[in-house]
């Protein structure tokens, strides 16, 4: 593929998934480089990145800039491995966080499973002011010296503050973080920093949430920083923007990774003519997929790992079943994921003694041939995949199976389940929400995304795929196409009709310090009474009253009557990221037929085209496939 001349050093993408690292590298020459690595292979290098770049680049390479998405804050959220945290709370409502807002995701389980809280302590701290600003209790700072004395003697290193009101009255949760700061947190964060929202619950989630990730964060940019000399270091955000290392904070890297690949699909549809699009991510680990059309939609306060949080994050929905989701044959029925055979030992073809995954479903059909691989496999890193182990292990569970399946209807058994847990997760975001998929294209990516994007597409009544020649790559180039961002919001809390719209947008524009940036404005506006706000484009209040009432309809079904209530005003600034057109994507003009049943190789993917699909070869290489 052809590109432009690159003056500068050396550019990295990186994306850090769950199983592989896949990398991008732009070389001073204009050259275009790519790398995949298993996240994680203590026994030949301690980061995937840095090795990746010291294979590509050398060991003193001129590195302009590092772009880098991370699972690590995901993983350490969900698998609860973040910091110790102590939480300092109103006195009387040291409980509120854990109780939540008390919905119940299953609501005829007998059995309610609820997630551990983030903190490890909680103190109940006597101090309350008045939603109008009347001081009730002083602030006890005796009280607070204790609770911060007792949670460094056990060991916590991280403190979240979130006080009653805190986010009007921010007096007493800054008083308490000074004090904190004689007792040596790494880490302190108030409920009025992370969250511009006034309900106590999300706003003091989102601060615990930050305080627990944030140093996990920062110990792994540290070791980026460390093991890589690069003049500039950016890290993708949940919010589709990057940021720059040093302000990189926990609570924004939720979904660093899976952004990525939203922003790099929508620059290829959209370069290829397509503006409605469905971004397929199928990894090793999981799939994430998203809907777009004209614009990025974003989560309202998302609930991730049984944490609600108040930031912006693109409306990303995940479900565990990628190209390592392990395969179980149990009460009588076929059964993949939720849980990944991850890179170590990963899937049993990897010739490391791990269990059936959906990989391995494609290795048995010789969807996926061995010949095709890299041989990265194995004990040593050196070996192609092991068939050989995937036939064996098929026959051990064809023993359990009744009545008796060959071993491919077994193995195709497996993919349709698999197919439709990820058809089901593309219907919560488009169909359950009033949007009809007709007209979209369904982007596919990620390692695993080809092999099962025509089967998907079926299911939910999409007739046009799309596979960028790097599908492997696209989280990774995502990274790199997107643009440096920032966002302030500020709290309004009023109804719509009286709400200082023109003099709030001012002061955030003044306020936002981002060069050569565009701003856009948004407010999330709900009807007086109800909770459930909905984020509109800020312009004037009859549009903004407008855009909502038509939201409302599509979303829920009825019309919205009532007086709307502004909760907040946003403003985010975006530099533009590096353009599509540098890397030689012009889109449009045919150049190949291609009809399925086939099976198609790429770099760092494979594309499997079911029967009934025929497709064509665009200019930029991408594959367009049609029903």
């Amino acid at each position: 593929m052809g590109v432009r001349k690159n003056m500068d050093g050396w550019r990295f993408w990186i994306d850090r998934g769950g199983t592989f690292t896949d990398v991008l590298a732009l070389a001073p020459d204009g050259s275009l480089k790519t790398a995949k690595l298993l996240s994680e292979s203590p026994q030949h290098y301690a980061d995937a990145a840095a090795e990746a770049i010291r294979r590509l680049a050398g060991d003193k390479a001129d590195i302009t800039e590092v772009r880098l998405g991370t699972t690590v804050a995901t993983n350490a959220l969900l698998e609860r491995r973040g910091e110790k945290t102590a939480l300092l709370m109103t006195r009387g409502l040291r409980d509120v966080l854990e109780i939540g807002s008390q919905n119940r995701p299953d609501l005829f389980a007998l059995h309610v499973k609820r997630p551990a809280p983030l903190y490890s302590a909680v103190y109940d701290i006597p101090g309350r002011v008045s939603l109008a600003g009347e001081r009730l209790v002083d602030l006890d700072e005796t009280a607070v010296r204790v609770a911060c004395q007792d949670a460094i003697k056990t060991g916590c290193k991280a403190l979240a503050i979130a006080f009653l009101h805190g986010l009007r009255h921010p007096a007493d949760e800054a008083r308490a973080k000074d004090i904190a700061a004689d007792y040596g947190f790494e880490t302190v964060v108030c409920s009025h920093e992370a969250s511009s929202r006034h309900k106590l619950v999300p706003r003091g989630q989102t601060a615990v949430a930050d305080a627990y990730l944030s140093p996990v964060l920062r110990g792994y940019v540290d070791q980026v920083e460390s093991a890589v000399e690069a003049r500039a270091m950016y890290f993708m955000k949940s919010d589709g923007g990057v940021s720059k290392a040093q302000g990189f904070r926990g609570k924004d890297a939720v979904l660093s990774g899976p952004a990525g690949g939203i922003v790099g699909a929508v620059e290829i549809a959209n370069a290829n003519g397509f503006d409605k699009v469905i971004a397929f991510d199928m990894g090793g680990t999981s799939t994430d997929v998203a809907h777009y059309a004209g614009g990025y939609a974003l989560s309202d306060m998302p609930e991730i790992a049984g944490v609600k949080l108040d930031v912006p994050m693109l409306d990303i929905h995940t479900v565990a079943a990628g190209g390592g989701s392990i395969l179980r044959y149990q009460d009588g029925r076929f059964q993949v994921g939720p849980q990944s055979a991850g890179a170590q030992p990963g899937p049993a073809s990897y010739g490391l003694g791990g269990p059936l995954t959906i990989t391995d479903c494609h290795v048995l059909l010789e969807r996926l041939k061995p010949e095709e691989f890299p041989h990265v496999f194995g004990p040593n890193g050196d070996a192609p995949l092991d068939k050989a182990a995937v036939v064996e292990k098929f026959k051990v569970l064809q023993q359990s199976i009744e009545p008796p399946m060959t071993l491919k209807a077994i193995a195709q058994g497996f993919l349709d389940v698999a197919c439709e847990q990820m058809a089901r997760a593309i219907k919560s975001v488009t169909q359950e929400r009033g949007i009809d998929t007709k007209g979209h294209v369904l982007v596919a990516f990620g390692g695993a995304g080809g092999q099962c994007a025509c089967r998907v597409a079926e299911r939910i009544g999409v007739t046009d795929i799309l596979l960028y020649p790097l599908a492997g790559m696209l989280s990774a180039l995502g990274i790199g196409l997107t643009g440096e961002s920032k966002r302030l919001d500020e709290a309004v809390d009023t109804a719509l009709e009286t709400a200082p719209i023109a003099q709030t947008k001012d002061a955030l524009k003044d306020a936002i310090d981002l060069e050569d940036s565009t701003i856009e404005f948004t407010a999330d506006l709900r009807l007086e009474g109800s909770d459930m706000a909905i984020t509109v484009p800020c312009t004037t209040a009859d549009d903004m009253a407008e855009a909502f009432r038509q939201t409302h309809q599509q979303r829920f079904g009825f019309q919205a009557d009532g007086t709307i209530h502004v909760d907040r005003i946003s403003a985010i600034a975006k530099r533009q990221g590096h353009r599509l057109e540098a890397l030689g994507v012009t889109g449009g003009t045919q150049t190949a037929d291609i009809v399925g049943p086939a099976v198609i190789p790429g770099d760092g993917s494979t594309t499997i085209v079911e029967p009934g699909w025929t497709g064509t070869r665009l200019q930029d290489g991408s594959i367009h496939l049609k029903l």
